[in-house]
């Protein structure tokens, strides 16, 4: 294994994911995709995509940096979910905090004018890095590189609404893992 990667990194940071269902293997109620990105094209910044029962199934999108969120919006979220790539949805402006340990808790705030969301993550299995090689999902040219912390619960909240379901054990590889993780030191590469 060579010392560096030859591809061209295109985004580092964290990307953060809540998937809610009622029932294992059963419909999606929620999905939440969280990215503090450190370095990217469009500069560093936050951004939220949720749709959910909470947002009466529309997808709504919150950030402090347009340019990097419409980057994003092009680049890989086309590839990993195309209700949130749309970008002719509005991005609502907002603030964006954390507060927590890997080992209790981990909540996220997004709070604009007239909403405050809290994504919190907790019940933390074991950490495991996530490899995907550039080019090795069909129609997919990037690779990435994520240290993934799955919780067995999560919890959603828009300002006094709750989203139903839950999140449900999933493998990755070898690996046990959970449909809602922390995916913290996440960086993106392309040939």
């Amino acid at each position: 294994m060579p010392d560096t990667d030859p591809n061209q990194i295109r985004l580092t940071g964290e990307n953060s994911f809540i998937r809610l269902h009622l029932e294992e293997n059963g419909p999606q109620m929620t999905r939440v995709s969280h990215w503090r990105i450190l370095y990217s094209p469009g500069g560093p910044g936050h951004v939220l995509f949720i749709q959910s029962d909470v947002t009466d199934n529309l997808v709504q999108i919150y950030s402090d940096n347009i340019a990097m969120t419409r980057w994003l919006q092009g680049e890989i979220e086309s590839l990993l979910y195309p209700p949130f790539a749309d970008e002719e949805l509005p991005v609502i402006e907002a603030v964006f905090s954390k507060t927590g340990d890997h080992w209790s808790f981990w909540t996220e705030t997004i709070e604009s004018d007239d909403e405050r969301i809290a994504l919190t993550w907790y019940d933390f299995g074991t950490p495991f890095m996530l490899t995907v090689a550039a080019g090795s999902v069909p129609g997919r040219p990037h690779g990435v590189y994520s240290c993934f912390i799955p919780a067995r619960r999560a919890q959603i909240t828009l300002n006094d609404r709750v989203a139903v379901g839950q999140p449900y054990p999933q493998k990755r590889g070898d690996k046990d893992s959970s449909t809602a993780c922390l995916a913290w030191s996440e960086t993106w590469v392309r040939p």
